[in-house]
């Protein structure tokens, strides 16, 4: 993400100017955008012209739009944010008033207006417009004529290629279409790391799969590497880790990243930190519940006791409508920042976020104990 202006004054109100550069900025951009915010950027609308003669005529032009946000639609697989709303700006195409929907993709500034930049959103333009925080990790997670390849950020696992293809079975006298298959088969993933894995950055990359897939996809790729000088895949093999999965699907990443014998490979790479302390959390639950707190209500009151080390809080819940409810988890975030605690805000792109999500999204761990008279009170979600 790259910031052109920031005009934020001593109220924290304000406007910034941003254009995202990656998918991932694009989740940023919807976890900054939020009901109520003035939204400033270009767009394409059709507009209908008559003539002196009468005959009327369509065309389309494109102009610049300051909406007040209405409704938010974030597509994960285009990487693009839809954001409606009345226009707010007199403009020569669109009426005071009008419904308009903006369009935010890659490499399109926007300018993003709020009556208060609270310290979350603050601290998530400074990480995306950070140079630094780009995809470290990738994964290939496979089984026979099944694979997806996926690049995981600090905030979301982007799926860069799927490839699904239908492998002869092994019959006796047909074993050459079964390997024809399965060389067809590795051959494209392959390409897809190729094509998708930037080397430079990303430390490691995962091959996981039920048996021996694995194995036999890595002893061939790294065949053909030296057969056709593929020098990234050679010069970089000791990036590659093999470790079982239960399955070739997406959702078998999860248990991929919560393997103990991955933890020392996968220590400098920043998505391991959320895995990592979300372990931690369901460690302390089950050795030390007093030391383990969950559900507002019981972080609230162990924020006030200035009790939490570390806070794991979901940015689902950031992104709700209530402007109440945004303001008591900002409240929570800045109060444990305040005492010194460590602040982790999950993705719910992740398979991490979405696992905190079942725990109501917010949870703690605690310096010191505290008992709960009231542990069998209802929750808040």
């Amino acid at each position: 993400m790259k910031q052109i202006f920031r005009n934020i004054d001593k109220y924290n109100a304000g406007s910034v100017e941003l254009v995202p550069e990656e998918p991932e900025d694009m989740w940023h951009a919807y976890n900054l955008v939020a009901v109520g915010d003035t939204l400033r950027s270009t767009t394409i609308r059709k507009v209908q012209t008559e003539s002196a003669t009468g005959s009327v005529s369509v065309n389309k032009v494109r102009t610049t739009l300051t909406i007040q946000v209405e409704t938010i639609d974030f597509d994960t697989q285009g990487c693009v944010l839809r954001v409606k709303g009345r226009n707010i700006q007199e403009n020569q195409y669109v009426k005071m008033g009008a419904y308009h929907t903006l369009d935010l993709e890659l490499n399109r500034k926007f300018a993003l207006g709020k009556h208060e930049w609270d310290s979350v959103a603050i601290d998530r333009i400074d990480m995306a417009c950070d140079p630094t925080q780009h995809a470290d990790l990738a994964a290939v997670i496979m089984q026979e004529g099944l694979a997806h390849v996926c690049l995981i950020t600090p905030n979301m696992t982007l799926l860069r290629a799927k490839i699904e293809t239908t492998i002869p079975r092994k019959r006796k006298g047909m074993c050459a279409q079964h390997d024809k298959g399965l060389t067809k088969f590795y051959d494209q993933i392959i390409q897809a790391v190729l094509r998708h894995v930037n080397f430079d950055i990303v430390k490691c990359v995962l091959i996981a799969s039920p048996g021996f897939v694995k194995d036999q996809f890595a002893e061939y790729m790294f065949t053909m590497a030296v057969k056709m000088d593929w020098k990234i895949l050679t010069d970089n093999k000791s990036k590659f880790v093999l470790v079982h999965s239960s399955s070739g699907f997406k959702h078998s990443l999860k248990e991929v990243l919560q393997d103990p014998s991955l933890a020392p490979r996968l220590a400098d790479t920043k998505a391991s930190a959320e895995v990592k302390a979300l372990d931690e959390f369901y460690q302390m639950l089950m050795n030390d519940a007093d030391r383990a707190s969950y559900g507002v209500k019981h972080v609230e009151k162990a924020v006030d006791l200035q009790a939490v080390e570390v806070l794991l809080i979901s940015d689902e819940l950031f992104r709700a409508q209530d402007v109440q409810k945004r303001k008591r988890y900002i409240k929570i975030v800045d109060g444990v920042k305040e005492n010194g605690g460590e602040v982790r805000i999950f993705s719910s792109l992740h398979v991490s976020g979405e696992q905190l999500g079942q725990l109501s999204g917010v949870a703690a761990i605690l310096r010191f104990p505290i008992h709960d008279e009231d542990d069998d009170s209802e929750e808040e979600g």
